[in-house]
């Protein structure tokens, strides 16, 4: 017989403690968005697939549960990236003309797991910036995700940047067709340096030595430098780097210390969303997390896919993974108290010691020989007519 109690490869179960280290990082970071003036929104978890996968590529094409609506007879999806909803909302619902920031937090389900370890159901939140296009929205988010992964607590955290029009300046210079273009990306995306000779021999010398020299440019702000050497003085290209370096301004401080951000690092192969984002793409790490614990970047064409051009940057966090790594809370342990009937002054003691912020269990009838199970350390008793915190022993 079937074991009905098992769940699918790469689902599970929250269980309490987990569930309560979860959301309290959520309300925390919720708390933190509000505080910046970023609105939550709660989009739909199933949408339409033309609207869910508008101006994503094929990469979230391939990750989304796809099935036909029973009402309509046309194709839905279960999402697997919030931010093109939210980026729907903006651009058809919230119909702003000038800065719109708004936030997220829901699951969202994968058809296939990013790694051997990832769950198919992570828990995603965010935050996006629209209607802005200088590089101080991208400095915002950047800052805004420093402060999220410091108020999370994690160790040793830091950020890759890159910027997509780096490598899409210099296949247009090349004037190379779609499909060499797909296979230059694949190459650098594996840093597969031979595979990269060989397709890079056709071109002009001074194209072909900017594109083997990306998997170089990995490193710190010299990488910057080096770049604006060696790398063809084309005109987007020179704005990529000017973004970059005013990002590594930001970071050492050079600007201000409300501006400073994560310890920063460059890769100027860095090519993750090549075909959703449009500028600036980062990645976050920080220690216990084997993969990134954040992405994001600016992905300005997603609101012209939906028909209101709109500049757009923003990030987006594994909440269950970063609360696996963040600093645990402390929290008291819960207090028991007996099974209240009349008793007015009981009733009034559980009530200040909840207000106060502490958790009490009322212990119901007949489940005295199950306490251990309830964590309670201290219990309520009655000593000359009050009631009292006394040590729960045994």
């Amino acid at each position: 017989m079937a074991m009905r109690w098992l769940l699918p490869e790469y689902f599970e179960d929250i269980l309490p403690e987990e569930a309560a280290r979860i959301e309290a990082l959520r309300r925390r970071l919720l708390d933190l968005f509000a505080s910046r003036g970023y609105e939550l929104v709660m989009p739909p978890l199933l949408e339409y697939v033309e609207s869910l996968l508008t101006g994503t590529g094929h990469d979230l094409d391939l990750r989304t549960f796809k099935l036909v609506d029973q009402l309509s007879g046309r194709m839905m999806g279960v999402r697997a990236d919030i931010t093109p909803q939210v980026a729907r909302i903006d651009a058809h619902l919230l119909n702003r003309k000038g800065v719109t920031r708004l936030c997220y937090c829901g699951s969202v389900l994968h058809a296939r797991p990013a790694g051997v370890a990832a769950t198919r159901e992570p828990l995603q939140i965010g935050a996006e910036i629209y209607g802005h296009a200088g590089v101080e929205s991208d400095l915002e988010i950047q800052r805004l995700l420093s402060s999220a992964l410091a108020a999370a607590g994690v160790r040793g955290a830091r950020i890759d940047v890159g910027h997509v029009a780096v490598f899409r300046a210099l296949v247009r210079a090349a004037k190379v067709g779609p499909e060499c273009e797909a296979e230059l990306f694949e190459a650098l995306q594996k840093k597969d340096v031979p595979a990269l000779r060989a397709l890079t021999r056709p071109l002009a010398a001074r194209l072909r030595e900017a594109l083997l020299l990306l998997p170089e440019l990995y490193g710190g702000r010299e990488v910057l430098a080096l770049a604006a050497r060696r790398l063809p003085k084309l005109p987007a290209l020179r704005r990529a780097l000017a973004v970059l370096r005013a990002l590594a301004d930001a970071g050492s401080g050079a600007r201000s210390a409300r501006a400073a951000t994560l310890p920063m690092s460059f890769d100027l192969a860095e090519l993750r969303g090549y075909h959703y984002h449009s500028g600036v793409v980062f990645d976050a790490y920080c220690e216990g997390v084997s993969g990134a614990i954040a992405r994001g970047g600016r992905y300005d064409e997603v609101g012209s896919a939906f028909g209101r051009p709109r500049p757009a940057t923003g990030f987006s966090i594994d909440l269950r993974a970063l609360a696996a790594a963040a600093a645990p809370a402390a929290r008291p342990a819960p207090i028991l108290a007996p099974c209240n009937g009349r008793d007015v002054r009981l009733a009034a003691k559980i009530a200040a010691l909840r207000a106060a912020g502490e958790t009490v269990i009322e212990e119901l009838p007949g489940h005295a020989r199950h306490r251990r199970e309830l964590g309670c350390t201290r219990v309520l008793v009655k000593r000359g007519g009050r009631w009292q915190l006394r040590p729960l022993k045994g």
